[in-house]
């Protein structure tokens, strides 16, 4: 394959990027981080964003062997389940996705038979492995921090990072989620500074810093001379409190709980209860300490 295509598409509500990649000689592709539209003020889904990129494929008659998936995701719920029905597509994942089941599982109290171990997914990748999909073929770098399951996708002289590093004028994934690690998230964007220059960076997200047009494009050249928190002057230390301090200031991905009950199944919709309807599950008071969280005033006699 000598040359790829790729077609970006942006969610303004959750400020995300869904890239389809393709081959314009044979027309394989993948679809990287798909989103499922979701309400959460009333419980709605629906299938806006997905439907664009299914229109695409479809208009240019690509051939989809995987939905990637680069993290468990916290801020949008996946459209994988609907891709994989729509296109015959496998659905792929990091290998550390089993960490974040583990972990959430717990949080959700989710039933003893939902499986831990990626199975999932149709497919779970390892650091260094080559993904074929018919003449596309990717190298997977593991990128923890922002999540123990982070990848990012490296293809020719371009990098798909997901929430690893943003636009050079941004940053940075937040680390404060559970299992997250600004240490590691160091030494992840350490080996892909270590690459050319001259390498393509395509992101996850792009929240519009000053309120500039959209971008999902930057160079890892660009990344390491300008990056505001995280260039190729930054030491581990300065990272790490700088990371650290500001996730502090953080409030939770406003989708957080929908977001992560979906998504470490692989993007399926909670089975239904015996009434038809599905729900989602929020604990209340876990990512507050305990000590921080009052009982109800009982009402004045």
């Amino acid at each position: 394959m000598s040359t790829f295509h790729i077609e970006p598409f942006y969610d303004p509500r959750t400020y995300t990027l869904t890239f389809v990649v393709s081959d314009p000689e044979t027309r394989d592709a993948v679809i990287i981080d798909p989103v499922l539209d979701y309400d959460p003020s009333n419980g709605t889904t629906w299938t806006e964003s997905v439907d664009q990129v299914s229109a695409y494929v479809r208009e240019h008659g690509l051939r989809v062997h995987y939905v990637l998936e680069t993290h468990a995701h916290a801020d949008h719920l996946s459209a994988s389940q609907l891709l994989r029905r729509r296109f015959d597509a496998k659905i792929a994942i990091g290998e550390r996705i089993r960490e974040v089941q583990d972990t959430f599982k717990g949080i959700f109290d989710l039933p003893t038979a939902f499986a831990t171990d990626g199975s999932q997914f149709d497919r779970l990748l390892s650091d260094g492995e080559q993904l074929k999909a018919g003449s596309l073929s990717f190298k997977v770098i593991a990128t923890p921090g922002h999540t123990p399951a982070c990848v990012t996708f490296h293809i020719g002289d371009t990098l798909f990072t997901g929430d690893a590093l943003f636009t050079e004028d941004y940053g940075t994934g937040r680390c404060d989620f559970p299992r997250g690690s600004a240490d590691a998230l160091y030494d992840s964007i350490q080996r892909l500074y270590a690459l050319p220059d001259e390498t393509r960076v395509f992101v996850g997200h792009d929240y519009q810093p000053g309120g500039r047009e959209v971008r999902w494009e930057t160079t890892i050249g660009a990344s390491k001379a300008k990056n505001p928190q995280l260039s190729a002057r930054t030491s581990k230390s300065e990272f790490v409190a700088l990371r650290n301090a500001r996730d502090a200031t953080l409030a939770a991905p406003r989708l957080l709980f929908p977001s992560v009950q979906i998504n470490v199944d692989a993007g399926r919709l909670p089975a239904p209860h015996a009434n038809g309807h599905r729900y989602v599950v929020t604990p209340l008071n876990v990512l507050r300490p305990a000590d921080e969280v009052g009982e109800p005033r009982a009402k004045a006699s």
